[in-house]
């Protein structure tokens, strides 16, 4: 049953608005999962993509050469395919088949991880308040998490 009147069903609808989205929603759209490596380490499971990362993707790894809002692909500087006239060009791949490798960090970046990371904390309920003892702040949910993306505990005690 439909729980928002104001939010249509209709799928010509959603197509439509997917790709006529502007520029700055597509970028939230084009995001893009890190390793286990890069989870555990910065405590957030994707971020949008963007040029200058390194992305692993069909056995390769590689810089990314351009992120290309209007098609929603991606080009690896490392997969590539030859075309029938010699010239080789790259292949484009949807952000959610890569995975980042690599973060390119400045400062903005480093302030969106930020922000995820403690959202992300805070509903799991790991900054609820001051506890005398530190096993009592390992809830089910946080320990799991610490088992899946590593055991790095020192972005979830801060």
């Amino acid at each position: 049953m439909k729980q928002n009147s104001f939010v249509s069903s209709d799928r010509g609808k959603a197509h439509k608005r997917h790709f006529t989205a502007p520029s700055h929603i597509k970028r939230k759209m084009m995001s893009a999962p890190l390793t286990r490596e890069l989870c555990g380490e910065h405590g957030i499971r994707a971020i949008p993509i963007r040029m200058d990362d390194e992305a692993t993707s069909l056995g390769n790894s590689g810089r990314l050469m351009r992120v290309y809002r209007k098609k929603f692909v991606v080009h690896i500087d490392k997969i590539i395919r030859e075309k029938s006239n010699g010239s080789t060009v790259h292949i484009g791949i949807h952000p959610s088949n890569v995975a980042i490798t690599k973060l390119k960090l400045d400062n903005d970046r480093k302030k969106i991880i930020e922000r995820k990371s403690a959202g992300r904390a805070k509903v799991l309920g790991v900054l609820k308040g001051k506890h005398s003892d530190s096993r009592s702040r390992w809830s089910p949910p946080v320990l799991l998490l610490c088992w899946l993306f590593g055991s790095n505990k020192s972005i979830l005690t801060e």
